[in-house]
């Protein structure tokens, strides 16, 4: 067992274990955005270039086929999922995977927003996944590849039939730079890159495959589309979407800021290099939980554990005589307690997530603070489990 009393004395360099936005790549500092096109229409020439650079710079780092096409657009993972929630349901019957908030989010929109018929909904509860054997890919499919407030995320894409008829919406915000994501399998495919680069926020990105866009120029939705989520005009693909020309008007800066992301993950390596830097972090966890006499991972199965956003929860036989509000209480104060000692910031559990906490764990991340925050856990631990044992 790991002593959960003594107070270490090293520190973590950066305390910055927020799930979104997330630390900044090593190194980072505000000269980064020294080349920002300020001040200067995203429209104009070199606008466009750099928008076209993130582009291609997404390409080449996670390893996009040619035929498939990026586009940055507004809102976030957010505003490029309900993008092609609007856009592309409806042409079929839709199967809604979920199992945990922001996917249980996605079969709210699609139910009580879109009012679609023939909606099959497919949950579990926090900690595991639904049957993946169960899915009916004659229907499109709409599943989240890693949960960021449960930590489960699908084990990989070898469920996902190869002669489906309906497409599948992939919600792989919190997974993609962190997962080597079959492509062949994922038909619309959307992230945000304040996530595992650590980028700063507002834009998301979508990636179709040649079935999305057909779908696209050869089905109508009944329902009127905002102009932010128009993907198509007179029945053909907006082209200019997917080379630089945004729907609306991006931060440069924000733009800038992917960009050196983009070329640090280059430098280290790539896609692989940044796999390995996320496992390697959650490994470094796995390790301690096997040694924890109080922590435990709010995944059930090992294999579905993300590698990204870890999420914990407390295991301690002695608490069971606390109530329910305590049990809640407790990792909030754990929390609090380290936030005030600088040695780690934001790594509460998700509000509708169960009681515990959630570190992430994504590239941008140091595996030496891992290691740094790992003694500070059980140090505070003892110090909150204290005060409950002492008033009881």
């Amino acid at each position: 067992m790991m002593n959960i009393t003594g107070i270490p004395t090293r520190k973590p360099l950066r305390p910055e274990f927020s799930s979104g936005p997330c630390a900044k790549r090593p190194g980072w500092t505000i000269n980064a955005l020294n080349d920002a096109l300020i001040g200067r229409s995203h429209r104009s020439k070199p606008g466009k270039a750099k928008l076209k650079l993130a582009i291609d710079a997404t390409r080449e780092v996670l390893n996009v086929p040619d035929d498939y096409r990026i586009g940055i657009v507004p809102a976030s993972d957010t505003g490029a999922v309900e993008m092609a929630l609007w856009s592309l349901l409806g042409a079929r019957g839709v199967d809604m995977l979920a199992w945990e908030s922001f996917g249980k989010g996605w079969v709210t929109d699609v139910v009580k927003q879109l009012k679609l018929d023939g909606v099959t909904e497919r949950s579990a509860d926090y900690g595991h996944l639904p049957d993946l054997t169960s899915v009916n890919f004659d229907n499109d499919v709409v599943f989240t590849w890693n949960g960021t407030t449960s930590g489960v995320r699908v084990p990989n894409g070898d469920w996902i039939a190869d002669d489906r008829a309906g497409l599948t919406i992939c919600d792989a915000t919190s997974a993609a730079f962190a997962t080597d994501l079959p492509w062949d399998k994922l038909d619309v495919t959307t992230f945000s890159w304040q996530k595992v680069l650590g980028g700063e926020g507002a834009h998301g990105v979508i990636i179709l495959s040649p079935r999305a866009v057909e779908r696209l120029e050869n089905y109508v939705p009944p329902w009127p589309l905002p102009k932010i989520f128009r993907l198509t005009k007179g029945g053909k693909l907006i082209e200019g979407i997917f080379t630089g020309a945004t729907i609306n008007t991006p931060s440069m800066v924000a733009v800038e800021d992917y960009l050196d992301a983009l070329n640090w993950a280059k430098s280290i390596g790539g896609l692989s290099a940044l796999i390995s830097r996320a496992d390697a972090n959650a490994a470094a966890i796995a390790n301690w939980v096997g040694q924890s006499a109080w922590a435990d991972f709010l995944p059930v199965v090992a294999e579905t554990r993300s590698n990204t956003s870890v999420c914990l929860t407390i295991n301690d036989l002695d608490l069971d005589g606390l109530s329910d509000a305590d049990k809640v209480a407790l990792p909030k104060k754990l929390a609090a307690l380290l936030d005030a000692e600088g040695v780690a910031y934001d790594i509460g559990g998700y509000r509708d997530a169960p009681a515990g906490l959630r570190i992430w764990c994504g590239a941008t991340v140091e595996t030496a603070d891992i290691e740094a925050l790992l003694p500070w856990l059980n140090w505070a631990y003892g110090e909150v489990k204290n005060t409950y044992i002492s008033q009881s």
